[in-house]
């Protein structure tokens, strides 16, 4: 399948071979992919319904290196799409065929730490989970905690502003980035916040977290570093039905009460988990809910009381609480697991990212199975339940002719749901080309405008990431040009994707 994207630049593809042996030039040696058996692994990101081969990939492993590529590219006018470990869910890597693609998973070094100050200075390839582990010796972690976070890194959580299971408490990925050394389309090097806890000026750092690419690329980050809590618990509680169970959510925080993490997967979703882990959960109920609760101890018991009546008084039908780290651990792992595990019961998934208030989650499910039975597909559902942040997996066999339509049509009615009922397109995922065209969904013309505006002040060419998050193709120029009208943004002639 293919996505409609910006019209290729025939004079970048018939200047091709000079923009290899540019490029090699800088980067030496083996940082330049330029066959097509090799570039093949490039072609998508996580997102595998779309795929397109790049003009060429470049690896380059100096911030020096970085900014010649960009510098180059800029002068050249030849459009960039940078990458991380490909993880993306939303198709934000997903590379241009007259464009290079940056990959900077040469960028995997811990360049310090510091206990004192609980900062940790990265390269942006460094994996999300191996922050931790250069830590954990000491008693600390690094937070957000993605389900690919053994794969997933630092430089592609900032794009996202990626999230994870115990987001509730210690905030996504913009909450625990204290600094960033940044290059610009123009080959510039910036340095955005740092070691210390804020900063003056614009918060630069705030936009550029969850900017998908579209701004500069990443080549340093200075990452807050947490000290373990004294104790932490999972519960694992099972519910007749997902109603309860996000009614129970709503009841917790509605208590007062902020869990380390408050995970909730539905019974098809939770079958799948089990076959594959046999992480211990419930198989007859309809749904269950991971509450972990973290602290000191006293806390912990006090918070696990509270949370078994809560639970109760919602109709819980199986309650557990871990009894050693070993038993927490497993909670967790299937929870995990989830995405590779549904992959086991259909050929294919489609993975959504909506955000909703956590009272309408009741609601949203309901709305989900009539949706499931119109499309005539199956949706395994699994949450951070906590912040309201909807991952449905609608399983679907890509070698049906009209299936991936279907499930593409299924999805998109999900997401136009989140925003009917307060919600927003995306959690943690990001727009890239899976949900583009689904913007005017939240977004006026103005507010789209405006965003774009903000791009051209970082990017006055438009080359880096084009035809991601933006449905609409308008350069820097076109969008000066455009004046509101009787309340409605005039726009010029402006083609659509």
């Amino acid at each position: 399948m293919s996505v409609t994207m910006p019209p290729r630049d025939e004079a970048v593809l018939a200047r091709r071979d000079q923009i290899v042996a540019a490029l090699r030039r800088i980067v030496p040696g083996e940082g330049v992919i330029a066959t097509e058996r090799e570039m093949r692994p490039y072609e998508s990101d996580g997102l595998t319904a779309y795929r397109q081969l790049p003009l060429v990939v470049v690896l380059p492993s100096t911030t020096e290196q970085v900014s010649q590529v960009l510098r180059y590219c800029h002068d050249a006018g030849v459009k960039v799409v940078p990458r991380g470990a490909g993880t993306s869910l939303s198709g934000g890597a997903l590379p241009l065929g007259d464009g290079v693609l940056l990959g900077m998973a040469k960028f995997n070094r811990v360049r310090s730490i510091d206990f004192a100050d609980r900062v940790a200075v990265v390269e942006p390839g460094v994996t999300n989970l191996a922050v931790t582990k250069a830590v954990e010796h000491a008693g600390f972690y690094y937070a957000p905690d993605p389900s690919s976070q053994i794969a997933c890194t630092i430089g592609g959580n900032i794009a996202e502003n990626s999230g994870g299971v115990h987001c509730l408490k210690y905030g996504l990925t913009t909450n625990n980035v204290l600094g960033c050394e940044l290059v610009l389309m123009t080959g510039e090097v910036v340095r955005l916040g740092g070691a210390h806890l804020d900063a003056g000026g614009y918060d630069l750092l705030g936009i550029v977290t969850g900017s998908e690419g579209l701004l500069g690329v990443v080549t340093e980050v200075t990452v807050r570093i947490l000290q373990k809590p004294e104790t932490a618990r999972a519960m694992l509680v099972g519910f007749g039905s997902t109603e309860a169970a996000g009614d129970c959510v709503g009841r917790i925080i509605a208590a007062g009460i902020i869990p380390g993490g408050m995970e909730m997967m539905d019974r098809l979703a939770t079958e799948a988990v089990e076959q594959f882990v046999h992480a211990g959960y419930p198989l007859d109920v309809e749904a269950i809910l991971i509450v972990e609760l973290d602290g000191p101890r006293v806390e912990c018991d006090h918070l696990i009381e509270q949370v078994s009546g809560i639970a109760r008084d919602c109709g819980a039908l199986t309650l557990r609480v871990s009894t050693s780290e070993e038993e927490r651990l497993l909670f967790w792992a299937g929870r995990k697991a989830a995405f590779p595990a549904v992959g086991r019961i259909s050929p294919d998934y489609y993975c959504m990212d909506g955000t909703i208030p956590r009272a309408k989650l009741p609601y949203v499910l309901q709305r989900t199975r009539a949706l499931s039975a119109q499309y005539g597909l199956r949706c395994a559902n699994v949450f951070h339940a906590g912040d309201g942040n909807l991952h449905p997996l609608i399983l679907y066999d890509a070698n049906q002719p009209g299936e991936l339509e279907r499930a593409e049509a299924f999805g998109a009615d999900i997401l136009r749901l989140c925003v009917e009922v307060g919600g927003v397109l995306t959690g943690e995922h990001g727009v890239g080309v899976e949900k583009r065209d689904l913007m005017p969904t939240m977004f006026s013309d103005i507010d789209l405008a405006h965003q774009q505006r903000l791009k051209c002040a970082f990017d006055q060419k438009g080359l880096l990431n084009p035809g991601k998050v933006f449905p609409v193709l308008s350069t820097c120029a076109e969008l000066g040009r455009m004046h509101v009208s009787g309340g409605r943004l005039a726009f010029p002639d402006i083609p659509r994707f």
